[in-house]
């Protein structure tokens, strides 16, 4: 399964959100140069529970350094793909939290949510020498909070059956639920002070994503923020919408809803709509026209129902502007 988007536009424009992932690609590029080196660089900068255990070895790092690797470590990554799977969660899941918090708060809430992650696989991990790197128990965060500010949105999520793209709305609740339950059954299969993929920074930071939440709602957002919020407003709908038609009766056609923005409507827009027709599932895009109105219906030719005879009916798309 391959989460692709939810389905609850952002007000505004993700600023912080799209920073740190700007961030992290920005040191996975820098990391790349160090060649032969890497795996100092990553002893160096990534979180190492032994290095705050065991004297003989905290005797070599300086207290700054100590300190900076409770927050560095979460901007490192192991490879490409581990990087591009983390940065993938984080532009699913934080533009709605960021929304919720604003820029200020969102940023440290992130940042809380690392620090947490990673305090919690230092303690459960105390004398082992693997350096644990990488933004998933910030993200873990990030997604408890969703679970809790969203637990009605919807994750649309790719299943690749053979070569056909069947997209499924599965509810936030379940996704993020099961998900964390795979959690803890990894963390409990695995060694306890082995290396691998650190099962509790993930477990800790999504419960302490919710505890956060709960924080960070009652500092009041600043001046800044809703100067900022002015600036970065959205301006449009998703470019994929997932379109269940309805039809009944002998009428050969179907019927569904599009939503746009009024900017969309002002200026038209191309929109890929997805359209489940059992286990087929068509993909296909729609246009837009410009100063188009709420109400308008966009027919789709050969859309509908099959008819006796082999006639199909058409697709009607009602255009719903959201203001």
């Amino acid at each position: 399964m391959l989460p692709i988007r939810d389905t609850i536009s952002s007000k505004n424009y993700p600023v912080v959100n799209t920073l740190i992932i700007a961030v992290n690609v920005a040191v996975y590029l820098m990391q790349k140069t160090y060649g032969a080196d890497i795996d100092r660089f990553i002893y160096i900068y990534g979180l190492v529970p032994a290095r705050y255990s065991l004297p003989q070895i905290a005797a070599y790092f300086t207290v700054g350094q100590q300190f900076f690797s409770l927050i560095s470590f979460m901007f490192l990554h192991g490879g490409f793909w581990h990087l591009l799977g983390n940065m993938w969660s984080l532009y699913i899941f934080g533009d709605n939290v960021e929304d919720r918090l604003g820029p200020l708060r969102y940023l440290l809430f992130y940042l809380l949510c690392g620090l947490a992650s990673g305090l919690s696989h230092l303690i459960l991990n105390l004398h082992s020498k693997v350096p644990t790197i990488g933004a998933s128990g910030a993200i873990a965060g990030v997604m408890g909070a969703y679970f809790i500010l969203y637990p009605r949105s919807k994750i649309l999520t790719l299943i690749p059956i053979i070569i056909i793209p069947w997209f499924v709305e599965i509810p936030a609740f379940f996704f993020l639920g099961l998900w964390f339950m795979m959690q803890f059954i990894n963390a409990a299969g695995s060694h306890l002070h082995g290396g691998g993929i650190a099962w509790w920074a993930h477990i800790g930071g999504f419960v302490f994503g919710i505890v956060f939440l709960y924080l960070m709602e009652k500092i009041p957002n600043s001046g800044a923020t809703h100067k900022v919020q002015k600036v970065t407003a959205r301006h449009g709908t998703h470019r994929l919408q997932v379109i269940r038609p309805t039809g009944g009766g002998e009428s050969p056609h179907l019927r569904g809803t599009l939503n746009i923005s009024a900017q969309e409507a002002l200026k038209g827009t191309r929109k890929l709509v997805n359209i489940p027709w059992g286990f087929q599932k068509r993909l296909f895009n729609v246009v837009v026209p410009s100063g188009i109105r709420t109400g308008s219906i966009l027919r789709l030719k050969g859309m509908g129902k099959q008819m006796p005879g082999g006639r199909r009916g058409d697709l009607l798309l009602k255009v719903t502007i959201q203001h």
